[in-house]
């Protein structure tokens, strides 16, 4: 049986990215079952330190990608003659800007937080290794180049190296019971060599890093276009990341559980942006060529990330409280509960990925800070309600509250009302009942 929403997707592209998405998936199982060994053994306590630590990072570390991860594949998509510029240039500003955010980063978490529960491990140090290692996520630049020319499975390989890599050491850690601290040097490491594994890679498939320039100019132009999008990206990371920091103040057993929930959750957070990214190019391609056929383009990916998040979503509601038991075994009690909860958090996320290409492709970089932000502010606002109420379980609610509200947004913009509306379609499979009315009349 195939699946309607193929059907008008050019089959190259599609077997494209079907296949990154697979190898993708083969890195993110991986790389989910360390994380289950590690947060096995660190147990709640630690392993909601370690979360806590992560979280408050990744919020900054949306500063440092500056918001230029679209507008470089747009940028060397329209302008290829100016490869070497666009990403000298980008280069260089994601190195002051994330060497800047360490000492800002250990400098918020002081001002807000003393020591961790546990003596003899410092999160004030923990802050700051992990956004040392957000420094090395600079050269994820090169992935936006690969992107442009639609050959991301280069990407994707040298990335399943580095996490053989990775994995090795981390399994090596908990085997011989190092402490939690070497596990952060561990990620220190896992930036580096994917840093170092994206220059190799850049550089043996005929390009050199030492070709690029910067140009105050284009850093100019660059830094105006993406201004909306740094914001929007730290506004994304606030409502995908606020509820945990938020739950450090429940404690750090807390913090633990809902994100061992968390984790489960959004394990598969990296299809859409497979999908999306891989047939991005094309779509800008056909908005210059075929305004119908990228409307088209449009509905059929929104189908599609139904297809798969929907069903999936419904399965793991449903069986949460078992599939807790069996990776946690007695460790993570009440996790089901927020697993059920969160996991409808991702269907919304899929949408959310593929409008959001939509907006860039459209100008409309002003629109994806505004939804954002209001996914944001209604996420904290909930959080403040509901995690003193329930914990993780309230954090979970606020969390897909905050989702549903900004990816729905567009529906209040009458410009891109008609994107609201062709998602709604999709996530009530209106064509597909349309389809069963039409064969049951015949």
């Amino acid at each position: 049986m195939k699946f309607p929403v193929i059907k008008g997707f050019d089959e190259e592209a599609f077997n494209k990215y079907l296949k990154n998405t697979g190898w993708l998936m083969f890195g993110k199982v991986l790389s989910l079952l360390v994380g289950l060994v590690i947060a096995n053994y660190l147990g709640p306590n630690l392993f909601g330190d370690l979360s806590f630590a992560l979280s408050l990072v990744a919020i900054l570390a949306a500063v440092g990608a500056l918001g230029l991860d679209s507008f470089i594949i747009r940028e060397i998509v329209q302008k290829p003659n100016k490869r070497d510029e666009i990403l000298g240039t980008s280069l260089w500003l994601r190195l002051a800007v994330n060497a800047l955010l360490i000492p800002i980063a250990v400098g918020i978490y002081l001002l807000s937080h003393s020591l961790s529960s546990n003596p003899g491990e410092s999160l004030a140090l923990m802050v700051g290794l992990l956004a040392f290692a957000s420094f090395f996520k600079s050269f994820n630049v090169i992935d936006s180049f690969f992107q442009s020319q639609v050959q991301s499975k280069y990407i994707v390989h040298v990335q399943n190296i580095c996490l053989f890599i990775s994995a090795g050491i981390k399994i090596a850690l908990v085997y011989f019971g190092f402490s939690l601290i070497y596990i952060v040097w561990a990620l220190v490491f896992d930036g580096f060599v994917l840093a170092i594994g994206l220059v190799i890679v850049y550089q043996r498939k005929g390009y050199t890093i030492f070709a690029w320039r910067y140009n105050g100019d284009r850093a100019k132009s660059l830094l105006k276009k993406s201004s909306p999008l740094i914001l929007s990206a730290v506004m994304v990371s606030i409502y995908m990341k606020i509820d945990v920091v938020m739950l450090k103040s429940v404690g750090s057993k807390a913090v633990g559980i809902y994100s061992a929930a968390q984790n489960l959750s959004e394990a598969w957070y990296f299809i859409p942006i497979a999908i999306v990214t891989s047939v991005f190019p094309a779509l800008i391609n056909a908005r210059k060529t075929d305004v119908e056929r990228y409307q088209k383009r449009l509905k059929n990916l929104y189908d599609l990330l139904v297809y798969i998040s929907l069903p999936t979503a419904i399965f793991i509601s449903f069986t949460a409280n078992y599939i807790v038991e069996i990776l946690y075994p007695n460790k993570f009690d009440g996790a089901g509960a927020m697993l059920s909860i969160h996991i409808w958090s991702g269907i919304f996320v899929f949408l959310g990925v593929a409008s959001g290409r939509y907006l860039i492709a459209e100008g409309y970089t002003k629109i994806s800070f505004y939804r954002t932000a209001a996914g944001a502010l209604i996420n904290v606002l909930l959080n403040l309600w509901l995690i003193p109420k329930y914990a993780g379980v309230g954090a979970s609610i606020a969390t897909l509250i905050a989702c549903i509200t900004s990816t729905f947004y567009i529906l209040l913009i009458p410009k891109t009302r008609q994107q609201g509306i062709l998602m709604i379609k999709s996530l009530f499979l209106v064509d597909v009942f349309k389809g069963v009315r039409s064969r049951l009349k015949k």
